[in-house]
């Protein structure tokens, strides 16, 4: 129960306390986020992949100083309960015209919870729901940038306005020819909307700050005509890889399937200058309205407030749901435990107390891997993992064979007790990830051979997993990732049909792996051994090995060797080691080369 009165001088300062720590955390996450479009125009790809790696870390070291703070300023650990209700009060009353409400709550629970020592979500002193609205938040100071522009072109003036709105932007580079990447991107809007009387209200609205990530920034908007309303973005790249612009707008993605990939969960996160986020989140709600928004915080660099969201949704789920916890379908890993609700689209994992041979590696180890996919450049190839610990879930939602798998391989991360003391029995699982449920390709393709290769769009369903498969690998190449076991069953088929890994405990950098040639025999009996015979290191890779392993089914050879035939090669890794090594980034970008608008002037297409 809360208290009546706000008679404590102490509960304030731990609010004021509070408060300052999560403003400085902000002012500091907006400012690494800010700076992108300096590297952004220098060309600072490296430094642009290091801010964000940097960024990552900011909120668990504010938490940590402002935890610091509470207990040096405030014994903030030593004081009653009700000066920690009050204290929550106050920090109510400080969220009063905040701008970012929603994250200053999440940053009171995450400091709360430190101090009080929380052992699962559910708590009286934290914001198990929301207190502040949102809605209709702008940022009203004087001179302050909208969270979107709006540009009303007339008939004729397309064009020009694109021009005007890419200018807008105030980009330090010049455009190489910004009139013909105008014309491009009118002539591609005006063949959408082929067909349709201009409205009162035909207009085109963008979101004020660019996106940036790796060697990209995006225009985000969408065109608005009558009740038409069409999301677009705009990849704006430098010409020259080597050096700082010209830039270019080298196409433009239509529609929420467009935006979803640009904000796929397999893909890093973005930097964006933001004053209100949740404006921001609320404007690509309106052009991928499919989104979860935790997933949006996540896309926008704000994975802490990703979580809350999540974490919300879920208990919502499951006051909405009667489904059971589960084994996950599939083959089990060595090193993950991996269960899920039928009726809910992520799967859960935990890291197993053993690992049986020929697995060397340990609890520390996995968890570094996962740390360094959230940190990397994920190509869309690399599923988000969201990182819990202390997870309540209510026991009869669990089946008793999942009880059973978790006793027999992960005893050190489950308790199961009432610890709330109110008669209901919860499973507790001490460290967790969560993941988007994907179909695992190994099922993917049997369900192909299934179904019969004979008939034609089966065998085109397998043929393109098969090629997305290859492209997924050459894509974690590509940002230096050798995904290390590359057998079917650790890559998922997301619902757009595209390729994702999601098995991180093998994973190096391949800058860190030696490429060979297996030797030649030196003899008959080397010739005919089943042994390997010649000396092989901890990060030794042989690539002409991998056909045994992952090519059984003569189907999945033939579209293999037809598509992928070069993965098989040594040369084919050195080259990128070598090229990585010596300074390269390479950017894979979410739409195909056939999309660019400079491939499309080649064909004579327009």
């Amino acid at each position: 129960m809360f208290p009546q009165r706000l008679d404590s001088p102490l509960a304030f300062g731990i609010a004021r306390t509070m408060m300052d720590g999560f403003d400085r955390h902000y002012r500091l996450f907006r400012s690494a986020s800010a700076d992108a479009k300096q590297r952004f125009e220098a060309a600072d790809w490296r430094g642009q992949q290091r801010a964000l790696r940097e960024r990552i870390a900011f909120y668990d070291l504010r938490v940590t100083e402002a935890v610091a703070a509470l207990e040096r300023e405030h014994a903030a650990g030593a004081q009653p309960m009700d000066v920690w209700q009050q204290a929550k009060l106050h920090y109510i009353g400080l969220l009063v015209n905040h701008r970012q409400p929603e994250l200053a709550e999440t940053f009171f629970n995450s400091v709360t919870t430190k101090i009080l020592h929380r052992t699962h979500f559910h708590n009286d002193f934290i914001f198990v729901r929301p207190a502040a609205s949102t809605e209709f938040l702008e940022d009203d100071a004087p001179g302050a940038e909208p969270v979107y522009r709006a540009y009303y072109p007339t008939a004729g003036t397309l064009q020009a306005t694109l021009v005007r709105m890419l200018h807008n932007f105030r980009l330090a580079l010049p455009f190489e020819d910004v009139e013909r990447d105008a014309h491009d991107v009118a002539a591609a809007m005006e063949a959408r909307m082929a067909g349709l009387t201009l409205r009162a209200n035909f207009q085109i609205q963008v979101l004020s700050s660019l996106f940036y990530r790796n060697k990209g920034a995006y225009v985000v908007g969408k065109l608005l005509n009558g009740f038409f309303e069409l999301p677009f973005a705009l990849p704006i790249l430098h010409l020259h890889d080597a050096r700082p612009g010209p830039l270019a707008v080298d196409t433009v993605l239509f529609g929420e399937e467009g935006l979803q990939m640009l904000f796929s969960f397999a893909r890093a996160y973005f930097l964006v200058d933001m004053e209100v986020p949740s404006a921001t989140v609320q404007f690509l709600r309106s052009l991928m309205p499919r989104k979860p928004r935790a997933e949006l915080y996540n896309a926008l660099g704000l994975a802490k407030q990703g979580k809350t969201l999540f974490y919300r949704e879920f208990l919502h789920h499951l006051r909405h749901s009667s489904d059971r916890f589960r084994i996950a379908p599939g083959i089990k890993g060595m090193v993950m435990l991996v269960f899920d609700l039928p009726s809910f689209p992520y799967v859960f994992k935990l890291i197993k107390d053993r690992f049986p041979a020929p697995k060397e590696t340990t609890r520390e180890q996995v968890k570094a891997k996962y740390l360094l996919v959230k940190q990397h450049d994920r190509v869309g190839r690399m599923a988000e993992t969201m990182e819990y610990s202390e997870v309540a879930f209510p026991r009869d939602r669990f089946d008793d064979a999942l009880i059973a798998e978790i006793q027999a391989h992960a005893p050190s991360q489950l308790e199961i007790s009432d610890r709330d003391g109110d008669g209901r029995v919860e499973v507790i699982i001490k460290h967790l990830y969560i993941e988007r449920r994907m179909v695992p390709l190994n099922l993917y393709l049997q369900e192909q051979f299934d179904a019969g290769l004979e008939h034609p769009a089966v065998r085109e369903r397998l043929d393109r997993s098969v090629l997305e498969y290859g492209n997924a690998i050459k894509d974690l190449v590509a940002a230096n990732i050798f995904p290390g076991d590359m057998l079917w069953k650790n890559f998922g088929v997301t619902r757009h049909g595209k390729v994702v890994f999601y098995d991180y405990d093998e994973i190096e950098y391949v800058t860190d792996c030696r490429f060979r040639r297996v030797p030649a025999p030196r003899n008959e009996e080397d010739e005919t051994s089943g042994e390997v015979w010649y000396p092989v290191g901890p990060r030794d890779v042989f690539p002409e090995t991998f056909g045994p392993f992952l090519l059984g089914h003569p189907a999945v050879r033939e579209a293999f060797l037809r598509h992928h035939a070069d993965l098989l090669d040594t040369a084919f890794w050195q080259q990128h080691k070598e090229r990585i090594a010596a300074g390269h980034v390479y950017d894979v970008f979410p739409y195909g080369q056939e999309a660019r608008f400079s491939v499309v002037r080649a064909s004579g297409a327009r």
